[in-house]
């Protein structure tokens, strides 16, 4: 059990723990004092992260590799301690690739999940369709209308056209294909929210933007990293942001603040 009035929630793709460790990542963490911080690719195992970046003071910190170095990867930092950890959620194919973290609260469980990207081949987008089907039945079984579940995380996905500046251009690009966005559809009708849009349905809100077209600088981003929250538990919840002033990565944080 949770004993705190709120609960502060931030999920950041830093592209590289250790990337992000040498831009300063720590001194942030400890400055912002989230209650969790869940973070995706990681690109790390544990015997390469530096001793400054597991051992935080007031946190706990779980690890999720993929088998494959320098690959993929999510992590969280708990000033709450968990019930249970759990890493991966049942399939081998995509649990070697260490994209799902399960920590469960007591209270509510959280879901950090770096969901794939389907952009580098037909069989990578096949493989990103596999994992969103999967990974939606696995939520529905937790049957969202009574239990408590936050899931965050780099979904790969513009749901929208207002979740990204050039809409017209990317109808054939991975991250905006007409199947990616329905699955976020689908997601949503199995009593799922999105949590950022309960409180701002404004355009022009991004949380990743490209590194080689410097389109950080001229806001041209996606809307690609999200917080979505379940039947049960939407309307604890109090606010939802995105912390598009933070730099450090190719993608920024995004908030949520939970009222228990």
């Amino acid at each position: 059990m949770v004993n705190k009035k709120e609960i502060r929630i931030l999920n950041w793709n830093v592209n590289g723990l250790r990337a992000a460790y040498r831009k300063g990542f720590i001194d942030w963490l400890k400055a912002e004092k989230p209650d969790v911080m869940c973070v995706q690719e990681g690109k790390a195992h544990l015997d390469q992260l530096p001793k400054k970046m597991i051992e935080v003071d007031g946190y706990d910190f779980y690890l999720n590799s993929a088998e494959r170095k320098g690959y993929s990867g999510v992590a969280s930092w708990c000033a709450i301690e968990p019930v249970s950890v759990t890493h991966g959620f049942g399939i081998e194919k995509f649990d070697v690739e260490g994209r799902v973290q399960e920590l469960d609260f007591g209270d509510f469980v959280l879901f950090n999940v770096y969901f794939p990207n389907g952009g580098a081949s037909p069989e990578r987008l096949a493989y990103k369709m596999e994992f969103y089907a999967e990974f939606l039945e696995h939520l529905k079984g937790l049957n969202p209308k009574k239990k408590n579940i936050i899931v965050c995380g780099d979904v790969n996905t513009a749901h929208k056209e207002i979740d990204l500046a050039r809409p017209e251009a990317n109808t054939k690009s991975s991250g905006f294909l007409p199947e990616e966005r329905a699955w976020i559809d689908e997601l949503l009708e199995a009593d799922f929210y999105d949590a950022f849009r309960m409180f701002d349905e404004s355009a022009e809100k991004y949380s990743w933007w490209d590194y080689k077209t410097k389109s950080r600088e001229r806001n041209v981003g996606w809307r690609i990293d999200y917080f979505f929250v379940s039947e049960a538990i939407k309307d604890k919840i109090t606010d939802c942001k995105i912390l598009a002033e933070v730099p450090g990565s190719d993608h920024c944080p995004v908030e949520l603040t939970l009222g228990v």
